[in-house]
């Protein structure tokens, strides 16, 4: 299921599979075929018998936008020797040329990674064919050169080769709207219409309806939607082999469709060498030396990948060149592309969801729903089922069987945020309090009271829905049944009615059974000679003053519980007696590093309010105290160390926030060295960038668990500071970092202090431990996220803030019922902010599915990247990089090609079919692949790529959406009287002009492009500077100016910060000055710097491996 087991081959694509005869889908209806004369097919003889009127599509779809082609008229006849649009089943995203297309010589080309934007129309070689055919839209002919079935050298040409312009034929009923001359562009250098653009999201969305090789066209009614065979039908089989070379192609018929050029004339004719097809490297099928028995990955257990393949397309290895396979190519073609505008467009899809699905709100009650999309705004009613905002699954609807689960290779995970903040409009979880008697669980398997439960014996027992094992009803909560089975008091009980809800914990939920003291607060300031001279420390203390009044209260309390304490440091601690009868703060030096104490209990950890005066009397003189100092070396674990020992003392949970500049190079436990190099990036010693270069901070991690101690961690680094290593701590504690490089208060002072605050003040849960059951037949296997883990069930948690997730891998160990459905529930006890010790409860039913088609049509692709980047960013610990990037395309090419071959209608294999639910995977996948951690640029540092990997570990699906395919968005198109946002376009440089302004944000930085020729009325509007060469590019806010536009724009930058969890830093970019570089870093449809592939190369080259797998 997950790359960790053997990958699935099935027989080759086409082959008749005897496993799947059963097999059926659901489509969109259509009528019987007419007969058909013989082709090279046998499916697509006579009259079909697997495809008659459909069954209604099952499980909930995401409903088509409506197009703008009017329906063809019943019976239209199409004119003879037209294609006939060839329909695929429900939910197929066809992209790629139809074999009819482009025929070449089984030569395989190299892959030419640099092939430049330039037009469709570029290959000479072949001649213009007359105009090209309107009608409904088709991708097939940009993927030139995917055919599967090479065209002999010794075969003429196919006599009937239609050279005339074509008629058009009317779109099918749901396909795309027919606009401007179509999207067949003649293959010449000269001239032929730009391809028209695509529209993309509707449910069977068929991006190549052309015919494939060698189907005669046909008369009759054009298939509305073609269905895959009914139950008991063999499937047919298609694309039995290539043919050999000097074997002609049998049964082509005699009037060929015209509506792509024909094969080129047979290769004795041409002089000079054979043109290459446009999209080198994309056919024929591989020899046997490429494409070993087993395809993909044999993975261990332990995430250790195995059998390493060859160099991918722009993803480091001299792919150009080395790889032509034993065969000679001539010199290479004229660079040529798809039209971008014709692949799956996330803009779209996104658009999509929004109009679809954001105007009802999302009602839980149904088992196996998939949610709107991330990027909608959507309300939620809790009718059962956790809200979308706690859980979002991989799939909706899980295979019944591991076999199913390994053959599909789709992972199914779970991303957990347990404590997320809910909009305004929608109910918080409940708090139950079920008095001395604690909440009702399950005897056997402790499972929590959970709508899922079913009472029996008139409600004086209840059967377990994960374990099934029956469990008295206390009589204090017994309650009478109705005629249906539910108790009385069904929706008086939010356990019994809600997906969410949270239980008052007893003393036995406790350690040492005794009730938790609130938490505490610690801040750990560095006084070092960098931090003094920044102006880091006056600022930090002078936010502190007031910051404090802002603690997080937990109920309804008139103020906050939590005691707060200080302490600075630079190679020895300085701790502060703040105890309210003092008149002045009291400072205490441990300069015995290596043996750590904390010199006072009373008065260190103290109640803000009681304590003000001396609090802001210490923070005044902080700054004076270390004016002069001439300090650079620094400690770090001894500075944890304190914090924890002081909670300890106190016997209380909390968080220490440390303010931190430096690599600790002080003699002290826990003493690092510079061991930042470059020159190990690509190499097999890359993985220990990422891994702490000691053990200390490990067992240091497991001691502030146990006590509940949570490490935030604020660094202001000039050079390496070795982040894989300080963040240690912080990570396996749920903890969160923070990091300002060259760190200046005139343009960072803004970020950190946003940052701090929401920091300081957002809801946390000390002191947790989460685990997640499962009902019978799958259970939780692996965990992704900032924690620590002392068995193989419980998460613990010192803190678990609002903004964290954590990621759960689910395997089978046994055979689901499509009956009952699976069920996760999610359990965390943790203490809050004031102190109380409860339970919040998640609860989620999800379908099973005994055929492939409903699992793919009910994924989730955010969720799906979400789950492979987590995979990917901790596989880099223990593996090459390469091997990880290798890994993740395999994973993801056998997820289609399992698709293409048992789910799709048959067709040509030069197409790229995917799924409508997955249809935006080669893109965001490529972005991960390109990210910073998978494929650094050289101006990326360790420091960072570790930051990175510990970021995106506990993102939630929301933000690594934003994070690897970030939002652009034209800020010349805002409509100053409308609240709504102007539209995102797609992130590509040939996507923005010189006359415009462009606002990116990926949930780090927000950019904002500008220009060589914006308006100068725009510029002053904006920036308040009369010309584009007056623009400061050190602007870390824009100006406040009393105009439309200036607040428009500062309001959109207000509501993008405020639904991200770190405050974005402003980075104003004009063309071509140095910022733009890094700008172009975020524009991921286009190749990276670093060496990653475009979207458009990209796609092609997944092509290329799905039909390794399929071959």
């Amino acid at each position: 299921m997950s790359v960790n087991q053997q990958a699935h081959t099935g027989p080759p694509y086409g082959q008749p599979q005897p496993a799947y005869q059963r097999y059926q889908q659901p489509g969109y209806g259509g009528q019987q075929m007419p007969g058909v004369p013989h082709s090279q097919y046998g499916v697509y003889n006579g009259p079909m018998p697997g495809y008659q009127q459909p069954a209604p599509p099952q499980g909930p779809l995401r409903t088509p936008p409506t197009s703008g082609a009017p329906p063809p008229t019943s019976g239209a006849l199409l004119p003879v020797g037209q294609p006939a649009y060839n329909q695929f089943g429900q939910g197929d995203v066809q992209n790629g040329i139809p074999a009819s297309a482009v025929q070449m010589p089984s030569v395989s080309q190299p892959f030419i990674p640099g092939s430049t934007p330039t037009s469709i129309s570029q290959l000479s070689s072949f001649q213009q064919y007359g105009p090209s055919p309107t009608g409904a839209q088709q991708l097939t002919n940009h993927m030139a050169g995917m055919t599967i079935g090479s065209v002999p050298t010794s075969a003429a040409p196919p006599a009937g080769v239609g050279y005339g312009p074509s008629t058009s034929v009317p779109p099918a009923s749901g396909s795309f709207t027919a606009t401007g001359s179509g999207l067949y562009t003649p293959y010449s250098s000269s001239q032929g219409p730009r391809p028209a653009s695509m529209t993309h999201g509707l449910p069977p969305t068929s991006l190549s309806q052309g015919v494939p090789l060698a189907q005669p066209a046909f008369s009759g009614p054009p298939l509305s939607m073609q269905r895959l065979p009914s139950q008991g039908a063999p499937r047919p089989s298609t694309m039995q082999s290539p043919p050999l070379s000097g074997q002609a192609l049998a049964g082509l018929p005699a009037s060929q469709p015209n509506h792509l050029a024909s094969p080129p004339p047979p290769q004795q004719a041409m002089s000079g060498p054979h043109p290459g097809p446009p999209m080198t490297g994309l056919q024929g099928p591989p020899p046997p030396s490429t494409h070993p028995s087993q395809p993909g990955y044999q993975i261990q257990q332990n995430g250790s990948f195995g059998q390493v393949r060859g160099p991918q397309p722009n993803y480091g290895g001299a792919y150009p060149g080395t790889s032509n396979y034993g065969s000679q190519p001539g010199p290479p073609p004229p660079p040529k592309r798809l039209d971008p505008d014709s692949i799956p467009s996330p803009i779209q899809v996104i658009e999509d969801d929004r109009n679809n699905r954001g105007s009802e709100p999302f009602v839980t009650g149904v088992r196996g729903q998939v949610p709107p999309l991330v990027t909608t705004n959507f309300l939620v009613k809790d009718q059962g089922n956790a809200s979308p905002r706690y859980i979002r699954c991989t799939s909706y609807n899980i295979p019944c069987t591991s076999d199913m689960a390994k053959q599909s290779q789709v992972p199914l995970a779970a991303v957990i945020k347990p404590l997320a903040m809910l909009p305004t409009e929608e109910t918080p979880p409940y708090l139950v309090d079920h008095g001395e008697s604690g909440p009702i669980r399950c005897n056997r398997c402790k499972a929590y009271m959970c709508p899922f439960m079913q009472f029996i014996e008139g409600g004086r027992r209840f059967q377990c829905c994960f374990c099934s094992c029956v469990t008295e009803v206390p009589p204090h909560y017994f309650q009478h049944l109705d005629h249906t089975g539910k108790r009385v008091d069904f929706y008086d009980r939010p356990e019994l009615s809600l997906g969410s809800y949270e239980f008052l914990a007893t003393v036995d939920y406790c350690k040492n059974n005794k009730f938790p003291d609130p938490p505490a607060f610690i801040f750990m300031i560095d006084v070092s000679y960098n931090a003094v001279k920044s102006g880091l420390v006056r600022l930090i203390c002078e936010e502190l003053k007031s910051l404090l009044d802002y603690l997080p209260r937990g109920g309804n309390l008139e103020e906050s519980a939590i005691r707060v304490g200080f302490v600075t440091y630079n190679k020895v601690l300085h701790f502060y007696n703040v105890k309210s009868s003092l008149a002045q703060p009291q400072m205490m030096v441990v300069s015995d590093v290596a043996d750590m104490f904390v010199p006072l209990l009373d008065g260190f950890l103290v109640n803000v309010n009681e304590s003000r005066a001396v609090i802001t009397s210490l923070l005044d003189q902080i700054p004076e105290m270390f004016a002069d100092t001439r300090e650079t070396e620094m400690v770090f674990a001894p500075v944890i160390q304190a914090g924890l020992d002081a909670l300890k003392a106190a016997e209380c949970a909390g968080k220490l926030f440390i303010f931190h500049t430096s690599l600790p190079i002080a003699e002290a436990p826990g003493k690092l060295k510079n061991r930042d190099d470059k020159k190990l990036i690509n190499t097999d010693k890359e993985k220990t960038l990422f891994q702490p270069q000691t053990n200390f901070y490990s067992n240091l991690a497991k001691d502030c668990v146990a006590q509940g101690c949570c490490v935030d961690l604020f660094l202001f680094p000039n050079q390496y500071l070795d982040v894989a290593t300080l963040g240690v701590v912080t990570y396996q504690t749920g903890g969160s970092i923070y990091k300002y490089s060259y760190f200046q208060l005139e343009t960072d002072q803004e970020r950190f202090l946003n940052d701090l605050r929401r920091d300081v003040q957002k809801e946390v849960g000390f002191d947790a431990v989460m685990r997640v059951r499962t009902s019978t037949g799958i259970r939780a296997t692996d965990f992704f996220g900032a924690f620590y883990m002392s068995n193989t069930t419980d998460v613990e948690l010192a803190g678990l803030d609002c903004d964290k997730t954590i990621t759960v891998e689910f395997k089978h160990d046994d055979k689901l019922s499509e009956d009952s459905g699976a069920l996760l529930q999610c359990a965390l006890l943790y203490t809050s902010s004031a102190g109380q010790r409860r339970l919040r409860i998640h609860n989620l039913s999800l379908n099973c599915c005994t055929q492939l088609a409903d699992l793919y049509r009910n994924c989730e692709t955010d969720t799906l990247i979400n789950y492979l980047a987590k995979y990917a960013y901790r596989g880099v610990l223990n593996n090459p990089v390469k091997t990880v990037r290798d890994a993740l395309i395999n994973q993801c090419a056998q997820i289609l090609a399992c698709y293409r071959k048992n789910c799709a209608s048959p067709s040509s294999a030069g197409q790229l079919i995917l799924p409508e639910c997955m249809k935006l995977l080669p893109v965001y996948l490529n972005c991960v692949l390109k990210s910073d951690v998978l494929q650094p640029g050289p101006e990326v540092s360790t420091d960072d790529r570790a930051y990175i990997r510990q970021l995106v570990t506990s993102m939630d699906v929301a933000e690594t959406n934003v994070f690897f395919y970030p939002r652009l968005l034209p800020l010349t198109k805002v409509d100053v009287d409308n609240d709504a946002l102007p539209a995102a376009i797609r992130n590509s440089e040939e996507r923005l002009s010189k006359g415009d302004m462009y606002l990116l944000e990926n949930g780090l930085n927000i950019f904002v492009w500008v220009g060589v020729n914006v308006q100068q009325g725009l510029i002053q509007n904006l920036f308040g500077v009369s010309s584009f060469s007056q623009i400061s590019n050190t602007m870390s806010t824009l100006p406040i100016l009393e105009n439309p536009f200036s607040k428009k724009v500062r309001s959109i930058m207000d509501m993008l910060q405020a639904q991200r969890s770190r405050y974005m830093k402003l980075i104003i970019v004009k063309q071509e000055d140095k910022f733009e570089m890094l700008f172009k870093h975020f524009l991921v449809e286009d190749k990276s710097m670093s060496g990653g592939a475009s979207y458009v190369d990209f796609l092609c080259h997944m092509h290329k491996e799905i039909r390794q797998l399929l071959s």
